[in-house]
């Protein structure tokens, strides 16, 4: 049997801190009580300043997925077109899921090695004089390859084209790891998870609902029940929710919400980046490759490794977990076998990063990849830098 602890090093869900865990660990109260309403009131003011909003943010007891189902049955009718972007798996079972409901897709191809192109976003919109395209679907941070698309840069050429389109945005696996601002950045719907930057386990879902969305609810036409934001909005005017609530991870929610403001967000963000330009350059320095292409696309929330031609991920993913106890992400979709993936996102510090890349580096080298082991020296020589 293995001792110690077990480094969980996927890219969510994350390590729960030990804060969360005992706020979760709270007696189950009355959910249409006094003090669950004052619980509903802070977990729902804090909210906003991670989601960079003083707009209303909807909270489902449901995984990140459901909250794109919200998404979309709010805000759009059947037979509405939407503009979606294969920059990875997340992306492309986000593109399904629209087909599934009913709405019409035009999926730009990628290399999974990009994030989305804000000039492809002002052509197409700029293209479409009839205004078909109701809203452009982005992930923020694409979970399976550790790329994440300049959101600013795409509501430019939103606005830029002077198109109407709706622009919904996935950050399950940034928010709370990198810099995100829904509102200065003209977000309309803002899709979340708990499991990842929040600290939390799985079972949160939220949007973040800008005023046009919500007034494109009141004609959305596709049908919805459980996801229907204003039901909700109205009960949380009052602290509460129009269906019975995760009391549980709301109590682990607040907790994890004051340590974030507790450290500040802006250093939280340059934590992340920090820990990811470490773990760059450690991969570099094996003779390795990561898979985001383009500089300015790097996550600070996780780096997808590729693996050379003759080894396959996923054997290098089982001698670490079985030599060394330590869970690295598994290549998704078309990259199976092809990487694997070092989450450093939630409650991670230094040691930890540094535990991380000593596991990696021992378990190519056990798995029988030629490296440079001065790799391990390189992302230390960076944490070592302020």
């Amino acid at each position: 049997m293995p001792t110690g602890r077990h480094f969980l090093q996927i890219p969510g869900p994350t390590n729960t801190p030990e804060r969360v865990l005992r706020a979760m660990s709270a007696p189950t109260i009355d959910h249409r009580g006094p003090e669950f309403a004052a619980l509903g009131t802070e977990v729902l003011s804090s909210l906003g300043p991670v989601f960079g909003t003083t707009q209303p943010v909807v909270i489902f007891p449901s995984s990140g997925t459901g909250a794109w189902e919200a998404a979309l049955v709010n805000t759009l009718s059947p037979g509405d077109t939407v503009l979606g972007f294969e920059t990875g798996h997340f992306a492309t079972l986000w593109k399904d899921m629209a087909r599934d409901l009913g709405l019409s897709v035009d999926f730009v191809p990628g290399d999974w090695r990009h994030g989305v192109d804000p000039a492809i976003v002002a052509e197409k919109l700029s293209a479409d004089t009839g205004h078909e395209i109701k809203a452009v679907l982005v992930v923020h941070n694409e979970t399976s390859t550790g790329v994440t698309s300049r959101v600013a840069e795409i509501r430019q050429a939103i606005d830029a084209a002077r198109h109407p389109a709706l622009l919904l945005v996935d950050t399950i696996s940034s928010l709370g790891s990198i810099e995100y601002h829904h509102d200065a950045w003209g977000v309309d719907v803002t899709i979340a998870g708990s499991q990842k930057g929040l600290m939390l386990p799985p079972g949160l879902g939220f949007n973040a609902v800008s005023e046009k969305a919500l007034a494109a609810s009141a004609d959305a036409g596709l049908a919805r029940s459980y996801w229907n934001w204003r039901p909700i909005l109205e009960a949380n005017r009052r602290g509460f929710f129009s269906y019975t609530p995760a009391t549980h991870l709301l109590y682990g929610l607040r907790e994890a919400l004051r340590m974030l403001a507790e450290e500040g967000l802006p250093e939280v963000y340059a934590r992340h980046q920090r820990h990811a330009s470490a773990t760059r350059a450690a991969v570099r320095a094996w003779g390795l490759d990561v898979l985001c292409a383009d500089e300015r696309e790097h996550s600070g929330a996780l780096t997808a490794v590729l693996v050379p031609q003759d080894h396959d991920a996923d054997k290098i993913r089982s001698v670490i977990l079985d030599r060394y106890d330590m869970s690295l992400g598994a290549g998704l979709g078309r990259l199976a076998g092809q990487v694997f993936r070092i989450g450093h996102l939630g409650h991670f510090n230094d040691l930890m990063l540094a535990g991380t890349l000593a596991g990696v580096q021992m378990g190519l080298v056990a798995a029988g990849v030629s490296i440079d082991p001065s790799g391990i020296n390189a992302a230390l020589t960076r944490l070592q830098q302020p």
